[in-house]
């Protein structure tokens, strides 16, 4: 570790919050260095569904989402696990893509931004000292005025600067699992199922595949013997419309994708003076289908922050507050909301009680999916 490089603004993490944030910083003229630990294209573990709020956002950035000619989204269908279901119009409604497609797109627009973006490098360690940050990395020493975490669900800084939310251990028995396949569902329709521990989202994205993406008690696939087919056959299935789908569909990888560990619990939004976006500074359900905007809206109000503070319009101080007094006005609440739904979810005869309780007013269905999602930004 010899090298030593400054910039203005670090990011640790190449997801949506952070391709964007360093677009945004960059095309203001600031000098930015962007981290990510894996190498342009590859898959994530996400529903990839993206909520209609980001559209002019992303069009902004650059990408050309009209000519992609995605699915669009704009009906939901939610199944409890013995059989009853609920259909309701999407409000504001979304479109699907995959983030293989989507990161790597944005990855190639950061570098014609002026992005220094460093693949296949870990940070090991932020340190802020004298008025700037110390980043040890596996490319070697950096430094810059700010730097920002967006790094995902789970994360070895984390754990190195002993976040409280790690302490609570609230909500940390999830795994997420995710798959491409074929199917013929409907277009313009995201599936909500409810099966025991758990729940599967379903949702077309392009080149006329569909993403499955479930969340998943540890124990569910511990009580498997630690298989997935085992506890897909055992568990998953027992939801009639979800067994149906999966006896139908014809796979698109080898193995699926998976990880775990997974917080909803709540988070700090600035630690050690790292400005955090993101699943970083706090992680919204995955049935709400909110989170990938939430990061693009989220890089978008740290931006402003930042902006102000590197022009010395404002202090450090005046920007981590104003963030955070920000990001909780957006999200805090949103949050909140995700984590009372949830309970709900994956529970035979709570899930079966919501939708019995909810099908004769359909717009109470949309009224709680408003409070998941936000306005056009």
């Amino acid at each position: 570790m010899t090298t030593n490089r400054k910039y203005d603004v670090t990011i640790t993490g190449g997801g949506l919050a952070g391709i964007s944030l360093s677009i945004i910083l960059a095309r203001k003229g600031w000098s930015v260095c962007l981290f990510e630990k894996e190498t342009y294209p590859f898959h994530r573990v996400c529903g990839e569904y993206i909520s209609m709020e980001s559209w002019n956002f992303l069009i902004g950035l650059g990408l050309p989402l009209e000519e992609w000619k995605l699915p669009m989204i704009n009906e939901l269908n939610i199944t409890a696990p013995n059989g009853d279901q609920i259909h309701a119009t999407l409000p504001l409604g979304g479109f699907g893509i995959s983030r293989f497609k989507l990161d790597s797109a944005l990855a190639g627009i950061a570098r014609s931004a002026g992005v220094v973006l460093l693949e296949n490098t870990r940070v090991y360690d932020i340190h802020f000292e004298e008025n700037k940050h110390r980043l040890e990395t596996s490319a070697g020493l950096f430094t810059s005025r700010v730097a920002c975490g967006c790094f995902g669900k789970k994360s070895n800084l984390d754990v190195k600067w002993k976040r409280s939310f790690l302490k609570r251990g609230e909500n940390r028995n999830y795994v997420a699992i995710k798959y491409h396949v074929r199917s013929n569902l409907p277009d313009n329709q995201i599936s909500l199922h409810n099966f025991p521990g758990g729940y599967c989202g379903i949702s077309r994205i392009e080149d006329d595949r569909y993403c499955i993406c479930y969340l998943t008690k540890s124990e569910n696939l511990k009580n498997s013997r630690q298989s997935i087919p085992v506890m897909e056959e055992n568990i998953l299935k027992k939801n009639p419309s979800l067994r149906n789908f999966l006896e139908k569909v014809v796979l698109l990888y080898d193995e699926p994708l998976t990880i775990s560990k997974i917080s909803f619990a709540k988070k700090t939004q600035i630690e050690n003076h790292v400005v955090c976006i993101g699943d970083a500074a706090g992680m919204i359900t995955p049935l709400c289908g909110n989170g990938m905007s939430m990061a693009l809206h989220g890089s978008k109000l740290a931006a402003e922050s930042i902006n102000s503070f590197l022009a010395n319009k404002i202090s450090r101080r005046e920007m981590e507050n104003g963030y955070i007094k920000t990001w909780k006005k957006y999200f805090a609440k949103r949050l909140r909301t995700g984590r009372i739904i949830q309970r709900f979810f994956g529970n035979p005869f709570w899930s079966s009680f919501l939708i019995r309780m909810v099908r004769p007013f359909p717009f109470f269905v949309s009224a709680l999916i408003r409070q998941t999602h936000g306005e056009k930004f």
